[in-house]
């Protein structure tokens, strides 16, 4: 992906008034050096900052350059494996502190908007739209689930009460979470990199690390300087590239797609979402959509295997949105872009440390906002002599895609493809 393409999505094209950060020159030297200005990065940089740590960030581009910055902006809890596949794959303890986190992360977020005043469009309410009896199936049972470990904020829906909150004929139900919402992505980052400032830290963009110096006090490495450090926290995600090769072999680089139209009438956007809420659908390749602080349509969908980017993004997403809500056949589309996320074989995120002092979380798998905010905070914790709920995360299990790194885009894709069968025919 180039180093312009940020330009090309609606994040940027509004995002708030922010400084342009100069390179690392030179050495310097910081308690935790964090790698990557996502959310990951961010979040990890933010909490120790507020705790008293000298921490430097390094961004290979801009502050929220890659996913933080391209996504749906939506606030949805749990993980992109629910609290129920947690539970088969480690024992009860950990299953119970990862449960409890589950809806961690939606509150930082909100605490960090609050605290720091970060205008970024949020706005309350995530839907969960079902096309057919299994998927309602699944939204009771987690409603049911999300209630055994204390979040009572979701309610069902039959088909009247949906279509009176999203103006479609496509679902049979669905779910609400009031607790849930969006927001606009860029601007959050933004806004808690100018939070890092504030409290002490530095962040040097278009300062991309070339290699980490491992030992007892690690160096991490720029093209034009160095920063020595006691920890280094690694959160460059589906942009990290093969830095860190232990963790690049975990996991597979996937592109989603998203579209952002021409700003509406009022009188449109009563016909497609009255009340704001954004909206995900059930499928396993989901389609997410919302209408932006400016009532745009946001729509996003599909997936491309391996990070490749798509020639027309465009004409990816368009017939989505079309057969969503046909009204929308004339609208124009302003913005159309493409961002990477980390996918995992289990689709559970994988955090650990590395040499005693390189801390990492990576592989969201689509399902990051929350999780990311929260992953700064636990590995924070640990950085800080509190590494329980960390271990928690680091026993779950992962494995190695089929068919190695070379077959693993087509053996994936051949998996993703047999599950959208399975959706259309409601197996």
């Amino acid at each position: 992906m180039t180093h312009t393409a940020l330009e090309k999505t609606y994040y940027a094209a509004t995002a708030n008034p922010s400084p342009n950060r100069s390179a690392l020159q030179g050495d310097v030297h910081a308690g935790v050096c964090v790698i990557g200005a996502g959310y990951t990065g961010l979040s990890t940089a933010l909490f120790l900052a507020e705790a008293g740590l000298k921490v430097v960030v390094l961004e290979a581009v801009k502050v929220g350059f890659g996913a933080s910055g391209r996504n749906g902006g939506q606030l949805v809890n749990s993980f992109s494996r629910d609290i129920d596949v947690v539970e088969k794959q480690t024992d009860a303890h950990g299953a119970r502190l990862i449960g409890e986190m589950a809806f961690e992360g939606n509150r930082i977020i909100r605490e960090r908007i609050a605290r720091y005043d970060i205008q970024c469009d949020l706005k309350n309410g995530g839907v969960f739209a079902a096309f057919n009896a299994k998927q309602m199936q699944h939204l009771e049972s987690q409603q049911k689930l999300w209630a055994r470990y204390g979040y009572d904020k979701v309610e069902m829906l039959d088909q009247a009460q949906l279509r009176n909150i999203v103006r479609t004929d496509g679902y049979i139900g669905g779910s609400i979470d009031h607790g849930g919402g969006h927001m606009h992505s860029l601007n959050l980052a933004l806004g808690e990199a100018a939070a890092i400032e504030l409290n002490g830290g530095t962040i040097y963009e278009h300062s991309a690390v070339t290699r980490i110096e491992r030992g007892a006090n690690p160096v991490v490495h720029t093209a034009q300087g160095r920063v020595l450090a006691k920890r280094v926290v690694v959160a460059g995600n589906a942009y990290l590239g093969n830095l860190v090769p232990e963790l690049a072999a975990k996991a597979m680089p996937c592109g989603s797609q998203v579209v952002t139209t021409e700003v509406l009438s009022d009188e449109m956007v009563q016909d497609l979402i009255p009340n704001g809420e954004c909206v995900e659908d059930c499928n396993y390749l989901l389609d997410y959509y919302r209408i932006t602080g400016d009532n745009r349509l946001l729509y996003g969908g599909g997936v491309v295997y391996g990070a490749r980017d798509p020639d027309n993004v465009e004409a990816m997403i368009r017939p989505k949105m079309l057969k969503t809500f046909p009204q929308l056949k004339n609208v124009k589309i302003d913005f159309a872009w493409t961002g990477n996320f980390l996918l995992t074989v289990s689709r559970l995120p994988q955090v650990g440390i590395l040499n005693n002092n390189i801390y990492y979380s990576q592989g969201c798998s689509g399902h990051g906002i929350t999780y990311t905010h929260l992953a700064g905070k636990v590995l924070s914790e640990a950085i800080l002599g509190h590494a329980e709920r960390m271990q928690a995360f680091a026993q779950l299990p992962h494995y190695p895609f089929p068919g190695g790194r070379v077959l693993r885009v087509p053996f994936t894709a051949m998996g993703a493809a047999w599950y959208t069968l399975r959706d259309r025919l409601g197996i």
